[in-house]
């Protein structure tokens, strides 16, 4: 059966049900039909966050399929739910342009899965609409600005780095010319497109504490240079509060199930590669206001999302994981070890030793396959237990919360009962030089980094704008620790090259660009839109 069939076997609760079990007050959600709701921000308890555990799944370097992280994680909340422990999921929204071009649907898989599925993966409460009309209101402020001279700052349009968003895949948007058409269409000038989970609205939205955080964080995002040199923010162009209010529902979390009724809080959905990688801080503080164990994900290996968790939302948020889960597949060894699931081991291997600079207790969950073998299963667990970590073959997709109940009880058996110190990869206070080549030499392996002369060049704008002091986000390839993509393993020391960097200035932090990393996907050669419709009854077919 397909996911979609699977989930259409589940009768959900509704959702005043799911918040009455989880312990908030069902007549203060604002339903978004029976079953997901916004939870509004007013239902946050800070004490009770210091006492929850919070439960960070990650995974190895991925094929391009996924290994399956928001399957593990879904199966992780009912398996701790099926040994008795109140949990709750938090995750990422799934953005449109991987469910129409190589996904196919990004709601977990099988018996682990969050429902309403359809909805989740289209449109669901509209958080990714907020996002991409926000960021263009601001695109269209900027043109405006250029073309009216009442209205003129001065702006250079050469200098402008901010682009429109679509939250779909496109490579003819990436790079385009805007303003033709004579005096009445604007001035022409060289911009694109980003896919809608790589804007810096998505990122804000991400980080924010609350409304007032959130329009403080849109005033300043960096646009570009006066002709005197001078930097100019959406604050110059009075733009914030209006994006503010196109935002002020999309800020609150949604609640949605699993297909075993427990809760699952969803809420942003900024890419890892290419950004932060983690659904918001807000829909994890609320998790974590009301589940005992709460579990959230981060995206791809744990070179990306897991570092940026840590080193960025973890920072800014003033939490910290229990435990780290390292989600391995014998397919994805295998495609790192050229077909010897042995060879391939140094790759997952690399990821716990990350895992474990940070300061936490790992656990590797063997997302089980029906082509694996017990020999290859016996394998992954000898070089687990060589680094001191236990591995659990978990069956998610097969058997939902029962099929991760093992797992369950050994994150229960490792995760710290107190809060843990984490160890960061960098000091705020280091240059963003030294961020850069900590992450790459600690984290991915590499033996030095070498920047492009415009890559320079933006170094050294960002510390004359004061911005030196901020986080770094690494663009790079999900594929490998390196920025070749066809590089895989755990490749002998290396050369990073940062060809580029901009700066996430409201979000917090600034971007190095590795390799050929693009923040407007395209689609594959056979898109999974190809497989979809509509039936006369209004039922959607072809999710995966």
């Amino acid at each position: 059966m397909t996911d979609l069939e699977i989930a259409r076997q589940c009768k959900p609760l509704h959702i005043k049900a799911v918040a009455g079990a989880l312990g908030i007050d069902p007549e203060v959600l604002e339903p978004y039909g029976h079953y997901k709701a916004k939870l509004p921000l007013r239902l946050l308890r800070p004490e009770q966050q210091k006492t929850s555990r919070l439960i960070l799944v990650t995974a190895i370097s991925p094929t391009p399929a996924g290994e399956g992280k928001t399957t593990i994680t879904v199966g992780l909340t009912d398996g701790l739910a099926f040994i008795g422990k109140k949990s709750a999921a938090a995750l990422r929204e799934p953005s449109l342009g991987p469910v129409f071009g190589i996904k196919g649907g990004a709601a977990g898989g099988g018996y682990a899965q969050v429902v309403p599925m359809e909805d989740i993966n289209i449109h669901f409460t509209g958080d990714f609409s907020a996002v991409e009309k926000a960021n263009n209101l601001l695109a269209a402020l900027i043109d405006h600005s250029i073309q009216s001279k009442g209205r003129s700052i001065g702006l250079d349009p050469r200098t402008v780095v901010w682009k429109r968003a679509m939250d779909m895949n496109d490579r003819a948007l990436r790079q385009i010319v805007v303003g033709l058409g004579g005096k009445t269409g604007g001035v022409p000038r060289e911009t694109g497109f980003n896919i809608t989970a790589a804007s810096e609205v998505m990122a804000i939205l991400c980080m924010s504490k609350n409304l007032e955080d959130l329009q403080h964080r849109l005033e300043a995002i960096y646009i570009g240079d006066r002709h005197d040199g001078t930097p100019v923010y959406a604050r110059d162009l009075l733009a914030a509060g209006a994006m503010t209010l196109l935002m002020k529902e999309a800020i609150q979390p949604n609640l949605v199930q699993t297909l075993e009724g427990n809760p699952a809080i969803l809420h942003g959905g900024p890419f890892a590669n290419i950004a932060q990688g983690t659904n918001s801080i807000l829909a994890t503080q609320m998790a974590m206001s009301y589940a005992d164990w709460v579990v959230t994900e981060a995206g791809f290996g744990a070179d990306l999302g897991a570092e940026k968790f840590i080193n960025i939302k973890c920072r800014a948020a003033g939490i910290a994981p229990r435990a780290a889960v390292i989600v391995a597949t014998v397919r994805a060894l295998l495609h790192h070890g050229k077909g010897d699931v042995a060879a391939g081991l140094p790759n997952l291997e690399k990821h716990i030793e990350n895992m474990q600079q940070f300061g936490l207790p790992v656990v590797v969950a063997i997302n089980a396959f029906t082509s694996d073998t017990p020999e290859e299963h016996a394998l992954i667990s000898a070089a687990c237990a060589a680094k001191g970590v236990r591995a659990v073959v978990a069956t998610a997709w097969a058997d939902g919360g029962k099929g991760c109940a093992d797992l369950a009880r050994a994150v229960v058996e490792v995760a710290s009962p107190h809060p843990v110190q984490l160890q960061y990869t960098y000091e705020l206070s280091d240059s963003l030089e030294t961020k850069i080549e900590k992450i790459a030499q600690s984290i991915y392996g590499a033996e030095k980094v070498v920047y492009t002369p415009a890559a320079k060049s933006k170094l050294k704008r960002l510390t004359e704008l004061n911005m030196e002091a901020l986080p770094v986000c690494m663009a790079k390839t999900q594929k490998s620790f390196t920025d070749d993509e066809k590089i895989l393993g755990r490749p002998a020391p290396f050369t990073l090259t940062v060809r580029e960097v901009e700066v996430a200035a409201g979000a917090g932090f600034v971007i190095p660009i590795t390799g050929a990393m693009l923040r407007m996907p395209g689609l594959p050669e056979v898109p999974a839109s190809e497989h979809m419709t509509v039936s006369a009854e209004g039922r959607v077919e072809g999710l995966f």
